[in-house]
């Protein structure tokens, strides 16, 4: 990749640089922007009492475990629908330690214990020093949440930003969603997502037509791209942002096939492809520089 591709070539950090810390914690999060990594992608799901949480699954099941007491006894209720928990209750929730059990060989003490992360907190913490993704997950089971995602917009100066350069890119798989964000300001930069199947019976022409009157962007599963994918998205001004692509040979691929940027677990693997960092991986020690 030329240089001044690799420059312009987005490095989006899926839920942080999830693959070496928990997804959506404060050490995902802290290693994807001390790696280089110029997008993170918090994934949104409502609180019962109206926050904006990054996290991914619509259920506690997968990521969260009930923190401990002191004594060594567990906390609350850290399993079901999140939309059911008001925020106090979800900081009862350890959801750190899963990935401890899931990946012994990256496991850290410091992960165990981790609380959620709010939206806010994210923007009270880096603002417009970093490009931000947010997913609007499960819309439908959460009404307000796209006016409570502007709302955020508006309260961290991030709106304008997000209009004039790119600051921020709203996603979704919900184009009911994505249209829904349209109705509320027009202005703000939009992002279909994919899944492999998505395109169906349709033609890649068909399905970009359709996108690019209400988006901006497209982001597909890595599967579906191919030359008459990109030829029908660069037909329509589309930019191209597949995921999750963690592999040095998918990489290759999607780079060569001319995407703008790319979701990935591991924001040093795909730095590493496009120059901007040495190959290797993060040094061993803290959480943040695993």
């Amino acid at each position: 990749m030329k240089s001044g591709a690799a420059a312009d070539f987005a490095v989006i950090a899926h839920r942080g640089a999830s693959g070496h810390a928990p997804e959506h914690t404060w050490p995902a999060y802290e290693l994807a922007v001390e790696m280089g990594a110029d997008v993170l992608e918090p994934d949104l799901q409502m609180t019962r009492d109206g926050h904006l949480i990054a996290f991914h699954d619509s259920t506690l099941d997968r990521t969260a475990r009930p923190s401990r007491s002191p004594t060594g006894r567990p906390g609350g209720r850290c399993t079901g629908p999140v939309i059911e928990r008001t925020l106090k209750e979800l900081r009862t929730c350890d959801v750190g330690r899963w990935f401890n059990e899931a990946h012994p060989e990256r496991a850290h003490p410091d992960f165990v214990g981790l609380q959620v992360v709010t939206l806010a907190e994210l923007f009270e913490r880096w603002g417009d020093r970093v490009r931000w993704y947010p997913e609007t997950k499960n819309p439908d089971e959460a009404p307000g949440m796209e006016k409570a995602l502007l709302e955020l917009l508006e309260r961290y100066d991030l709106r304008n930003a997000a209009v004039e350069r790119g600051q921020v890119l709203i996603q979704s798989f919900s184009p009911e969603s994505l249209r829904h964000i349209q109705a509320l300001d027009s202005d703000l930069p939009r992002v279909q997502l994919l899944e492999a199947d998505a395109l169906g019976e349709r033609s890649a022409e068909d399905a970009m037509a359709e996108i690019a009157d209400y988006a901006m962007g497209v982001g597909p599963h890595r599967e579906l791209v191919d030359a008459d994918f990109m030829a029908a998205a660069r037909g329509h001004g589309l930019v191209v942002h597949p995921w999750t692509v963690d592999e040095p040979a998918e990489m290759d691929r999607l780079i060569e096939a001319g995407v703008d940027g790319i979701f990935t677990n591991f924001p040093d693997r795909l730095l590493a492809k496009i120059g901007r960092t040495p190959p290797g991986t993060p040094g061993e020690g803290s959480p943040r520089q695993r």
